[in-house]
């Protein structure tokens, strides 16, 4: 279960806030934690969650908006994680056994 699956970081971190997490967990950078050198998922992603957010929103609103140098690169940075990781988007199969009684 993944009951915050579909909400973008902005609303994660307004969610904690309206919580009353702890200013120390909604402060701290944002990482995987498969890494011992203190890397953060903007070192490994090449952008911010508030750049992907505003990625995936154009992409959305299907904008023609012109874009900055880096609002490019945030946009092709977007793109190739999107593709890169459709499969994890598919339900898993299950098994569905029969009711033995």
């Amino acid at each position: 279960m993944s009951p915050i699956a579909d909400l973008y970081k902005s609303e994660v971190y307004a969610l904690a806030k309206s919580m009353s997490i702890t200013e120390e967990i909604q402060q701290a950078d944002p990482t995987d934690g498969l890494w011992d050198d203190g890397r953060t998922d903007e070192d490994q992603i090449g952008a911010t969650y508030d750049e992907l957010e505003w990625a995936m929103k154009e992409i959305e609103q299907r904008s023609d908006s012109k874009y900055s140098t880096r609002q490019k690169e945030v946009m092709e940075i977007y793109l190739k994680m999107n593709k890169n990781n459709a499969h994890k988007m598919k339900p898993i199969p299950i098994f569905k056994r029969k009711n033995i009684n």
